[in-house]
């Protein structure tokens, strides 16, 4: 016997059954799929799907050479003729923006879109935090004014109702101001680091000079008087970046969604301005932003298009979903209403073509394969959840007929197949 091959370290299956490490199961995230369908088409947004697998210089040029995230955590690797860098996408902001720019999806239409797919990232894996990760993102391209903010954030709050766990989620932002705004801001900030270099660890000094703004995202507690001490970015923001914040907030408060202004929320990738924002919580320990999102006005520029507005967030599923399982509620999708059972000769074939007339009235039915006894047969159809068996023993095989049990009421019928629909729904009604 060969030895066993196990999955990598933080990239989980996804099973019937919730795993003792891995507590999420196929049915609870499949259920979380379709809401997110339904709520994205909601609001108008059409759904875009990208490969998982891009140019190495999308992602330095996009998320930024500098970052953790390219400069520590990316899966890259060469392509057979070693001519071309591929990473596995890290984050979908980019790819989506890449095919938007490559396909000219801009041309005269602002875009509302959004994706749902894996990324991966090379991290020490935790509960909430995997290598191989997935998201839901939404982007919303070519839309100026600060209602497009509001209806994203707005938009991120219905789906935490729609989830049950509003109540456990805190709403946090701040504005970046612009690159100017910005630039001001980290000089400031660099010359009050540099003040303090021997009080910083060693990632915030190496973070000082390469992405000073993230210091002031610290976990380290000891640092934490020193980031609080620090030069604020809103107190370099100019009148129009002011104005476009001022806005957002009272169209927040106009919607009745409370927030938190955090002068120290910076997100973690170059390509932010403005808005900023996340969604945090105290119920899933350290990892505790569940979505986060903002501006990135000059991105798509970058990345080879004209000069667009554009504005986005990104969700963890997986993190969001132990949250939901905990504390929230999703509608996990019901097992087969029918239980379709056989026993002797020549019973399979009427019985899957019976199974096959019910299914095509839109019933579900889990035909049992395999030889055993009805009785062994009829406690997997009680175990199963299922609603009704479907039987086709001897005397139904002799007859031409089926006989359908109703598990709830322990009625049973013996009819012709044709009449079975009409039976079933009959019992449903009643």
């Amino acid at each position: 016997m060969g030895q066993k091959i196990q999955a990598v370290k933080g990239m989980n299956d996804l099973l019937p059954q919730a795993q003792k490490e891995f507590k999420l199961t196929v049915d609870f995230w499949q259920a979380f799929e379709d809401i997110v369908e339904t709520w994205a088409h909601g609001f108008g947004y059409r759904q875009i799907r990208t490969p998982i697998v891009e140019q190495t210089g999308l992602f330095v040029r996009s998320i930024g050479e500098e970052t953790d995230v390219v400069g520590k955590e990316m899966y890259t690797f060469s392509d057979s003729n070693d001519k071309l860098s591929l990473s596995l996408r890290p984050e979908g902001t980019a790819s989506c923006l890449r095919a938007v720019v490559e396909h000219n999806l801009l041309y005269n239409s602002p875009q509302k879109l959004w994706y749902m797919g894996p990324m991966f990232r090379r991290e020490r894996p935790q509960k909430g935090r995997y290598r191989q990760f997935h998201q839901v993102g939404v982007e919303a391209l070519g839309f100026e004014g600060p209602d497009i903010d509001a209806e994203l954030i707005a938009m991120s709050a219905d789906l935490w109702d729609r989830l049950g766990i509003r109540q456990y989620l805190t709403l946090e932002i701040n504005s970046l101001g612009n690159a100017e705004e910005r630039q001001a801001h980290r000089d400031a900030l660099v010359a009050y680091l540099q003040a303090h270099e021997d009080m910083l660890d060693e990632d915030s000094r190496r973070r000082m000079h390469t992405n000073p703004l993230r210091v002031l995202d610290t976990k380290n507690p000891d640092l934490q008087k020193i980031a609080d001490e620090a030069p604020r970015l809103i107190d370099y923001l100019g009148s129009a970046s002011l104005a476009h914040f001022d806005a957002l907030r009272q169209l927040l408060d106009g919607l009745g969604i409370e927030y938190v202004v955090n002068p120290r929320l910076v997100r973690g990738l170059d390509y932010y301005n403005l808005t900023v924002f996340e969604w945090t919580t105290d119920k899933l320990g350290s990892q505790a932003t569940v979505c986060g999102g903002g501006r990135y006005n000059g991105l798509i520029e970058e990345l080879g298009g004209k000069p667009t507005s554009a504005i986005g967030f990104a969700l963890g599923i997986e993190r969001l979903l132990l949250l939901v399982q905990e504390y929230g509620q999703l509608a996990i999708q019901n097992p087969p209403e029918i239980y379709a059972l056989h026993q002797g000769e020549g019973s399979v074939l009427p019985l899957m073509q019976a199974a096959s007339l019910l299914r095509a009235a839109g019933l579900a039915v889990y035909v049992h394969c395999g030889e055993q006894s009805l009785k062994a047969q009829m406690k997997k159809a009680d175990a199963s959840g299922a609603r009704f068996a479907l039987i086709v023993a001897q005397d139904e095989v002799n007859s031409g007929t089926i006989t359908l049990k109703n598990m709830d009421t322990h009625q049973q019928q013996t009819v012709a197949p044709e009449s079975a629909v009409a039976l079933i729904q009959q019992w449903k009604n009643t």
